[in-house]
């Protein structure tokens, strides 16, 4: 891609972000560009998992012997990858509330990172992809962009949709928000990003595989319409034969590596202002977060 940084990025992984009594560190990696002098546009990376396993780490099985977050830094694009309070450490909105705490602290030590707080976006894939949808849609200051691959974004109709039963109490949907949607239909309806769009949502961002049988297109469809319906940007691109974490379209992961970075990229550049629209979706205050070690 053009306009790649070649120095090697700087690493600086295992850094705590927030304390949550009685739970594990919550931590991320940063993977900073080479110094240029300016502030560098930082993005909020959101592992898969279906909320109830994944790591920092990893953003997906077709991308065990690459390196996103170090190509993400060759072009000039910061990286913080974060972990989060999984389903069976906590309940739904715990994980939400992680993201933010993350990207307070990463806002909060923007100046000694070397990054610009006011250009910061988020991606994530699959369950990462939700939490990123919905810290973007509710962030104040509002996010720049936002990146989702294969993201439930509406987790009343998830069931519906891939011919599963609602009452089901093992599917991690309900073991995120702690029952089947049909018995919290309400609870479902808040934890589902489709129903936070608003006309100052950041630019989207959705890729999905047509052949996705544990979260089917037609979320990301649906989302996309949501959002331009309501007067936001989304941009949908949807790849012919591939299942979820882009099984069976050996040339899907690498193509939606270089799109989705073409895009925070040029959404990166600037920072426009969406704070008042974007508070009145804000949730629940986060933990608290941690200072930058020394």
């Amino acid at each position: 891609m053009a306009g790649r940084v070649t120095a090697a990025p700087r690493r600086i992984p295992a850094v705590p972000y927030a304390h949550v009594p009685g739970f594990r560190p919550l931590e991320l990696d940063l993977v900073l560009p080479a110094a240029s002098g300016a502030p560098a546009p930082l993005v909020i990376a959101l592992h898969g998992g279906g909320w109830r396993v994944g790591s920092r780490r990893s953003m997906g099985p077709a991308y065990a012997d690459a390196d996103p977050f170090g190509q993400f830094a060759a072009a000039g694009i910061a990286v913080a990858g974060i972990d989060y309070r999984l389903s069976g450490e906590a309940r739904w909105p715990a994980q939400l509330e992680d993201a933010r705490a993350a990207l307070e602290w990463v806002r909060g030590h923007a100046d000694e990172l070397g990054v610009d707080p006011g250009r910061v976006g988020a991606w994530g894939e699959s369950a990462g992809g939700h939490l990123a949808a919905l810290l973007g849609l509710t962030a104040d200051p509002a996010l720049a962009a936002v990146a989702c691959w294969y993201t439930p974004s509406d987790l009343r109709a998830l069931p519906g949709d891939r011919g599963a039963d609602p009452t089901d109490p093992d599917t991690r949907e309900a073991q995120l928000l702690g029952a089947p949607q049909a018995a919290v239909p309400e609870r479902a309806a808040r934890a589902s990003p489709v129903a936070h769009v608003h006309s100052a949502a950041p630019p989207f961002l959705l890729l999905h595989g047509r052949a996705d049988r544990a979260v089917p297109c037609v979320q990301s469809e649906r989302f996309a319409a949501a959002l331009v319906a309501a007067g936001a940007r989304a941009d949908l691109h949807v790849y012919d034969g591939a299942d979820h974490v882009w099984a069976g379209a050996p040339d899907a992961a690498a193509d939606a590596l270089d799109r989705t970075i073409t895009f925070l990229r040029a959404h990166l550049a600037t920072a426009p202002d969406r704070r008042a629209d974007a508070a009145a979706h804000a949730p629940a205050r986060s933990p608290e977060p941690c200072r930058r070690p020394r």
